[in-house]
């Protein structure tokens, strides 16, 4: 008897259970799709596939500004995870309440809101892409990837430094920058070809601080934060 279970123990060590992409299980009142797949598959895939991005949002960066943000991008990942992006982005501001405030304060020193108004910029990015979701919502599975972003950017803005210098004079300075951008969004599958993605894009750049005399060059930092349509093929 002592053999006997000597024996099934061996043969039951031996046995290796695996779960690849292409198991699932038979669940149909929680899956629209009738299975349940093992947590490491990945419904949608990324690899070997360009994508096209339309989008439009807003900055969030700039206390006397408001603006706006009309996004294209165009990528390709060439792995699941790993890929690249190319963006260019026109943006359209203008001073918001709180310089209209500044400016009508009655003070006469210090009374003149310095802002930078963002233009447009340019740039291109190594993408990455390590985790993947899925959301169940009143029995509806969303999947979604999570996609970071690093690379560099060029950036048009115009700002009124002239008129901190001179107050009589309201004619605006354009400058271009160089800046490093980075990238955070979340892409939210409809089908194989069409997903909707949400991204937070960063641009750091060194431009000339809000001094009338001897300015440094400081660090300035651009926030946009757009919904795009994106179509992979």
């Amino acid at each position: 008897m002592r053999t006997f279970f000597l024996f099934a123990a061996l043969i039951l060590g031996s046995i290796t259970i695996h779960a690849s992409e292409t198991d699932t299980y038979d669940f149909s009142w929680l899956d629209p799709d009738k299975k349940v797949y093992v947590l490491q598959n990945r419904k949608f895939r990324k690899v070997n596939k360009f994508h096209i991005n339309a989008g439009y949002g807003f900055t969030t960066s700039g206390a006397f500004v408001d603006a706006t943000s009309l996004q294209g991008r165009i990528g390709y990942f060439f792995k699941e995870e790993i890929g690249f992006e190319f963006i260019y982005a026109m943006n359209s501001g203008k001073e918001n309440e709180t310089a209209s405030s500044v400016r009508n304060s009655g003070v006469s020193s210090g009374s003149v809101p310095f802002r930078r108004i963002v233009n447009n910029y340019m740039g291109g990015m190594v993408l990455w892409s390590p985790f993947y979701s899925k959301i169940n919502t009143f029995n509806k599975i969303i999947y979604m990837d999570w996609i970071f972003g690093l690379g560099l950017a060029k950036i048009e803005e115009e700002n009124n430094r002239k008129e901190l210098e001179l107050s009589s004079d309201k004619t605006l300075t354009t400058e271009t920058h160089t800046g490093l951008m980075w990238n955070a969004g979340a892409k939210f599958y409809l089908d194989e070809r069409w997903s909707i993605r949400l991204d937070l894009t960063t641009i750091h750049y060194q431009a000339k601080e809000a001094k009338a005399n001897n300015p440094a060059d400081i660090w300035y930092t651009n926030y946009d934060l757009a919904l795009s349509l994106s179509a992979s093929f």
